[in-house]
């Protein structure tokens, strides 16, 4: 398998050396064909001005001897007759290759390239006005050695050109492939040594650096930070539900071997027995319920909001808590309004919030309501200000006010921050040890009460 790196290298060096080909190619063609039009233009004027010069020889001059002085240095020329006999030809040193060639006759102007004997030739025939008034062709083929000695130094020019635009930019690529790969390279083996070691390692960044790659290492750094919180979570979660469900098993335990044992001698040992194991099969029904809830809460969270007027709905929900927990809640309207919200989900709040009350309070219970606030208010015993922040953790329990004693399992504030994110809403703990809890609800996307939303109407009249 290719390495990322090798990938980089090779794909950038085959792309630069494909470029530099092409574009030196692109030039190399430029400038031949160029040249050689330059040389055809050339070679063309100058069988014009030839064919001007002998046009209707006098008899008394030879064709060759007349052609001689026309002749061009590396070159030939030469008349053809319309029957393909050659009246005429004068070759020089330099090209007696051309010699060979066989001659044809054309009637008109005709213009090429050919080569002979290994070397280019501008050819081009015209016709002339010959002996006695015949139309025959002159041919004139003139060398193209200075352009080819030319084009070799261009091509030597290009491909030593060539060669030091390549050589760098291979090395470039090869340090572009370790730019881009390293930082991967690196994410690749922090990876396989947290799968080895079972650590939590960073990415060291560059904070002078402000590229993709950095807000890689960036992003894979929050990463190890979330999932390294996450696994604190879960590992103090399970630690913490394990010790909650062995209790009470401990305690069923233990007092079925006491049934087992006396349970038919002692009818008083029985019927203890028998409320001991009750409460504590309730405490595991309580937890499960919660944990399950907790743990599917992308499931179960199926809002289904309505128009509520919470002053109201506020008074029902505290009568009914009064009455099964036999605890006055007093409600105080300080200022009611409507809200479109999920009632469930919020007398669900509520009664968290008037559980944890009435557990760490031994006085009466008050609601206010004060638009966009509820607030749960108890004259307990109080958490002290560290523990504030932690009290929405599962299973956190301030030592003095969270004991088993009150039957809590520390979940139900963690539950209550699940359900105020569900609707929307805000919720805070404000306490003061010694002295009491105030839990604070605020809902958000709520319609103003009727009487503000008369007095807007009136203010827009």
């Amino acid at each position: 398998m290719m390495r990322l790196k090798n990938k980089i290298h090779l794909g950038t060096s085959v792309l630069v050396v494909v470029i530099v080909i092409v574009m030196n190619t692109a030039i190399y063609s430029a400038a031949s064909y160029m040249l050689k039009e330059a040389d055809m233009e050339r070679a063309a004027d100058n069988a014009a001005r030839m064919a001007g010069g002998i046009s209707n020889p006098a008899q008394s001059i030879t064709s060759s001897e007349l052609l001689r002085a026309y002749t061009p240095a590396d070159g030939m020329v030469r008349v053809v007759l319309p029957d393909g006999a050659v009246d005429g030809v004068s070759i020089s040193a330099d090209a007696a290759a051309l010699r060979e060639r066989e001659a044809v006759f054309e009637r008109g102007e005709s213009r090429s390239i050919v080569e002979e004997g290994g070397t280019a030739y501008a050819r081009v025939a015209v016709p002339i006005i010959w002996r006695g008034g015949e139309v025959a062709s002159l041919e004139r083929m003139e060398g193209l050695q200075a352009t080819e000695r030319i084009l070799a130094i261009l091509r030597l020019i290009l491909i030593l050109a060539a060669v030091i635009s390549v050589i760098p930019a291979l090395f470039s690529a090869r340090i572009l492939s370790a730019i881009i790969s390293n930082p991967v390279e690196k994410m690749t083996e922090t990876m396989r040594r947290i799968r080895q070691n079972g650590t939590y390692e960073r990415i060291q960044t560059n904070e002078k650096r402000h590229d993709e790659l950095q807000e890689m290492a960036i992003t894979f750094n929050e990463m190890m930070d979330l999932l390294e919180e996450n696994y604190r979570k879960q590992e103090s979660f399970v630690q913490n539900a394990s010790h909650e469900l062995k209790t009470p098993l401990t305690v069923v335990e233990s007092y079925a071997n006491l049934l087992k044992r006396h349970g038919k001698e002692r009818p008083d040992l029985f019927d203890e027995s028998v409320e001991a194991i009750h409460e504590e099969a309730i405490r595991m029904k309580e937890l499960t319920q919660q944990l399950l809830t907790l743990a599917r809460r992308g499931e179960v969270w199926d809002v289904q909001p309505e128009e509520l007027d919470v002053g109201p709905f506020i008074q029902e929900a505290a009568d009914s808590f009064a009455k099964a927990y036999k605890r006055p809640v007093h409600v105080q309207l300080i200022e009611p309004f409507s809200i479109e919200t999920d009632p469930a989900k919020l007398r669900q709040l509520l009664y968290i919030f008037l559980d944890n009350a009435r557990k760490y309070s031994e006085k009466d219970l008050r609601i206010e309501v004060q638009h966009p606030h509820i607030r749960v208010v108890d004259r307990g015993i109080g958490i002290p200000d560290e523990d504030i922040a932690k009290v929405f953790d599962r299973f956190y329990r301030v030592d003095k006010a969270r004991s088993r004693k009150t039957g809590g399992f520390g979940l139900g504030l963690s539950l209550a921050k699940e359900l105020a994110e569900a609707i929307h809403a805000e919720v805070r703990i404000e306490s003061e040890e010694g002295t009491g809890t105030t839990a604070i609800l605020t809902l958000s996307e709520f319609s103003f009460s009727p009487a503000i939303l008369k007095e807007k109407g009136e203010d827009s009249r």
